[in-house]
């Protein structure tokens, strides 16, 4: 299988030529590699000091480049669904170039891209893809895309086709605004599943992401949230670049001070992503460009490490089942690093368990087992979330079991509390009925 490394990170960190230095070492390995940008500033080619287009373009043995057109893949992906929605603006009076930019799906190049990295493995042509994304935030943001939007679509695909071909006969005599056919909704289920491809891809055993930073308290704390974000949606981190280190040999006393502070800071990297690797590269006195450059600074990052064997870390979800005073139990665990109780919160709403990281959520559908039980109980421990479930014929309120130390998540208790007391009180009520 192709091996996938997505490299992100605060702007100004290095992470492009982290990338480019990676790919550069594997091709030199004999591996058949390609990088790509999802960053709309499209840095590959300044690093490579080379033109690159929108097809892979080999700039050295076994190395490919790209920089992807995705304007050709939107028109091809989302092209009848836009269609559409423009003539609908266009009947209630919309002018024809406001009707375009209000139909541009958010983040659409960059998901179209990761399509393009999909269409890539599927090829079977690579050994490598590395892929350089865009800065924290937005790589956030673009791998919580495929699974928020496919969960949309998922809710209001099937049931929006049903009522349109019961209706569109009347809807369509009684209105001028033109009603969506069937290939507006093969559209829809074509995003659906590539959507669906890219989330399997990347959360896959063959993918990872590292993050790139930079000796800084800032950097480092921007770093700690993203390990945290991206295990939330279920993405494996398995390394670490600390970039632009500063070499202690031979420095005078104000340079000493700076050297003192990073290595304060990256004691702190250590302890806080452990047991993840942490891959130094030296400050230099200019950008490596070029391939001979970029090979010799990820030869000196990565020494003797293999940087693209396969994590064997586990980031997936994972259900328990035990047997205790309330009967058959379960527990589904999920692993958040670095996660605080302050800002977690859980919610239950049908059968999906709702969980919040600070302003990132996750909706997550339940198994059957567990989406027949209540929530009664919840903790933090050790990087890891672990919310207990009970059976329904439990007829008392179950008091969630919080141990000390293990950071309290109130919002679940509330929530656990309040469902079993509404189930008892249901319950009470049917008896008295009868």
């Amino acid at each position: 299988m192709t091996r996938v490394l997505l490299y992100t990170g605060k702007g100004g960190v290095g992470k492009t030529t982290s990338a480019a230095g990676t790919a550069t070492l594997a091709a030199l390995r004999g591996l058949r590699t390609l990088v790509l940008s999802t960053d709309a500033a499209h840095s590959l080619s300044d690093a490579f000091d080379s033109e690159v287009g929108p097809e892979p373009t080999e700039i050295d043995d076994l190395l490919f480049v790209q920089q992807i057109n995705a304007q050709r893949k939107f028109e091809r992906s989302w092209g009848d669904i836009q269609a559409y929605l423009r003539s609908v603006l266009h009947m209630v009076g919309v002018d024809p170039v406001e009707a375009e930019e209000l139909t541009v799906l958010p983040g659409a190049e960059e998901v179209l891209a990761l399509l393009e990295v999909r269409d890539h493995v599927r090829s079977g042509r690579w050994d490598v893809i590395v892929v350089d994304c865009a800065p924290t935030a937005e790589t956030l943001r673009l791998l919580a895309l495929p699974e928020a939007l496919n969960w949309y679509l998922e809710r209001i695909f099937n049931a929006e086709r049903k009522m349109m071909r019961t209706f569109r006969p009347f809807l369509s005599r009684g209105s001028s605004i033109p009603m969506p056919d069937d290939t507006v909704f093969d559209a829809l289920r074509r995003l659906q599943a590539d959507l669906s491809d890219i989330r399997t891809l990347l959360a896959g055993p063959d993918a990872s992401v590292r993050l790139v930073l930079t000796p800084e308290a800032v950097v480092v704390a921007e770093a700690r949230r993203s390990l945290t974000r991206l295990s939330l949606y279920g993405y494996r981190v398995d390394g670490v670049v600390a970039n632009r280190v500063f070499p202690a040999a031979g420095a005078d006393t104000w340079r000493r001070q700076w050297v003192a502070a990073q290595r304060g800071i990256l004691e702190e990297v250590a302890d806080s992503f452990r047991p993840l690797p942490i891959w130094e590269s030296p400050y230099r006195v200019c950008e490596p460009v070029g391939v001979e450059e970029l090979a010799a600074f990820a030869v000196e990052m990565y020494g003797g490490d293999d940087p693209f064997a396969r994590a064997t870390d586990d980031t997936s979800l994972w259900v328990d089942r035990h047997i205790d005073t309330d009967g058959r139990t379960y527990t589904l665990t999920m692993p958040l690093p670095l996660a605080s109780a302050d800002e977690l919160e859980l919610a239950r709403h049908g059968d999906e368990l709702i969980i919040t990281v600070g302003s990132y959520r996750r909706v997550l559908p339940l198994p059957a087992a567990l989406a027949r039980g209540v929530v009664a109980g919840a903790r933090l421990d050790e990087g890891r979330l672990q919310v207990r479930f009970s059976p329904r014929e439990v007829a008392r309120p179950v008091t969630p079991e919080v141990p000390s130390g293990s950071g309290p998540l109130e919002s679940a208790q509330e929530l656990a509390q309040g469902l079993a007391a509404e189930y008892h009180e249901a319950l009470t009520r049917r008896e008295a009925a009868r």
